[in-house]
């Protein structure tokens, strides 16, 4: 259970409270090993663990558990149940670890509309923003899901807890000149013929982001095998477990193949260290900052804006909304609606030219 839960336990100081168990029958079998590593036998009342098909599983639990006790198994049912990147956990790990530092440690039944109101407000006094009490908020709501579908707990149901309002930025992205800024100093090459293959796998993600539109975990767990150079193509595993199909553009398959063919290692994962080890966030958030610095851009650059880039730039050129949908990945219209519709300013004083006419 150390595997899946001790870094966990490290970080929000987890105290566990021992399970029973009773017949385990249909859950994931990765699930089921790091719940029996950890659980022994202790006569305490049942809660019946159920998957969202509703099947009931005999795994008991204390109805007296504390929420804090139970977030090691919510973490763990969410990553091998409900298949969340582990991104995804660690930020709703931490987010109802931030909400029980002002509601005290209490039990999932005793949180109800007067407690979570008084966790907004208290949020809201520290200082906190609309984003973050949202994301803090939307944690809760997870974990109340988990106690309802997973425990059998009868708790507050999250349909009726409503998260703050967010208001609507200005997306952020980098024009022709600015992206030709950021490229040109990469230094691919240290000396004359010799190529840097840290910056060189950094140019081909970069070129891969902004050629794809991939989010950047999709794109760290691409492997070499994923691509498909006869047409563009690869098949990924996207947000909320999704499979969809990403396309690459002619540019972005060059500075793939010419990174592979400078490679020495023969591992599996296609954006790799020079050592072979298989590329992180963190090293890329590195290259990230030292290039928008060498760059003398004022605007941030991440990955998510080279995102927003690639969207923006199929927009200005006349793509159809549905098809930057499909090309994104959004599940619903609404979302790629509400980022990118009205970023084109200079078309939207046009469209107002030509069309008022009274």
């Amino acid at each position: 259970m150390d595997a899946f839960f001790g870094s966990v336990e490290n970080r929000w100081s987890v105290v566990h409270e021992p399970f029973s168990l009773w017949h385990l029958t249909s859950m994931s079998e990765q699930f089921l090993a790091a719940v029996r590593s950890t659980v022994s036998e202790a006569g305490s009342p049942p809660a019946r663990i159920a998957d969202e098909r509703g099947s009931a599983h005999q795994v008991l639990a204390t109805d007296g558990s504390t929420i804090r006790q139970l977030l090691p198994y919510y973490l763990a049912y969410v990553e091998h149940e409900w298949r969340l990147a582990g991104k995804t956990r660690d930020s709703y790990g931490e987010g109802i670890h931030s909400a029980l530092q002002v509601l005290g440690d209490i039990k999932p039944q005793e949180l109800d509309h007067h407690k979570v109101v008084t966790l907004k407000s208290a949020m809201a006094v520290r200082g906190a923003g609309p984003s973050r009490i949202r994301g803090v908020i939307n944690s809760l709501r997870s974990f109340l899901r988990f106690c309802r579908l997973g425990l059998g707990l009868e708790v507050l149901d999250p349909k009726f807890i409503r998260p703050p309002r967010v208001p609507r930025r200005e997306v952020v992205f980098l024009t022709p000149e600015e992206i030709e800024k950021f490229l040109s100093v990469i230094p691919v090459f240290s000396g004359k013929h010799r190529v840097d293959l840290k910056w060189l796998c950094f140019r081909s993600l970069v070129e891969v982001l902004l050629g794809t539109g991939m989010r950047i975990s999709e794109a760290l767990s691409l492997k070499r095998s994923s691509v498909n150079f006869e047409t563009g193509e690869a098949r990924i595993i996207g947000k909320r477990n999704k499979e969809r199909t990403v396309f690459f553009n002619t540019r972005a398959l060059a500075w793939i193949k010419e990174f592979i063919n400078h490679r020495r290692d023969t591992g599996e994962w296609l954006f790799v260290l020079p050592n072979g080890k298989r590329l992180g966030y963190s090293p890329v958030l590195k290259w990230f900052t030292i290039t928008r610095a060498r760059a003398g851009l004022l605007k941030k650059v991440t990955p998510h804006i080279l995102r927003h880039t690639m969207a923006t730039t199929l927009l200005f050129n006349g793509c159809p909304i549905g098809f930057i949908k499909e090309i994104l990945g959004h599940d619903n219209l609404e979302t790629t609606c509400q980022y990118y519709l009205g970023v084109d300013k200079k078309a939207a004083k046009e469209a107002h030219r030509k069309y008022l006419s009274f």
